[in-house]
């Protein structure tokens, strides 16, 4: 006999380990993981000797040019470095304490480039700006990032015993918090 449709997904839900917690942690996960990202820029910027400025989903030289023409590179480089480093911290997490919480971080820190890459416009991706600065194929960087972030996936999900369907709810999760995130951030920038 077959379950009806609701009862499904709730026990979907129920394998996936998501519940009404994990999908309220979603929120603060999703504008964390935007603004460390966009910190990395801001950091790489600094550290170049650039006056930089940074929101939800930008960081940029306060005076809107970079003091050297290397210094481009290194402050796009930091917004994947640093996405790149909290899937590995909550990797790392997730191995130490087998949280839901700490999966869910590492999740969101993947799931947000590959939606970024896939589905914003790629030319305007970090990936696609450190490939033009360096000269080389214009995907090649963003292959290396989505290889580097699909293994930490990987391991996440080897850890936590997660199966396909349920990266797929994470996913529907990961689709809403980066929606969120977004409006909120064209909210702010009409202000």
């Amino acid at each position: 006999m077959k379950l009806p449709f609701n009862h499904r997904i709730r026990n979907d839900l129920k394998e996936s380990l998501i519940d009404w917690k994990v999908i309220i942690a979603f929120i603060p996960i999703a504008f964390g993981t935007y603004m460390f990202h966009e910190f990395g820029h801001w950091t790489l910027g600094e550290l170049t000797g650039n006056d930089m400025t940074a929101g939800l989903n930008y960081a940029t030289p306060r005076n809107g040019n970079f003091l050297h023409g290397p210094d481009a590179l290194w402050s796009a480089i930091g917004g994947p470095l640093f996405t790149i480093l909290q899937g590995l911290i909550f990797l790392l997490v997730t191995w130490l304490t087998k949280s839901i919480y700490a999966y869910s971080a590492a999740f969101f820190a993947v799931f947000s480039r590959f939606f970024s890459i896939f589905f914003g416009d790629f030319h305007l991706q970090d990936e696609s700006g450190i490939a033009s600065l360096l000269g080389v194929y214009k995907y090649s960087i963003a292959a290396l990032v989505l290889i580097i972030l699909s293994l930490i996936l990987w391991r996440c999900c080897r850890i936590m015993k997660l199966n396909v369907k349920a990266v797929a709810y994470f996913a529907v999760l990961g689709v809403l918090a980066i929606l969120m995130v977004l409006a909120v951030n064209n909210f702010i920038l009409r202000k």
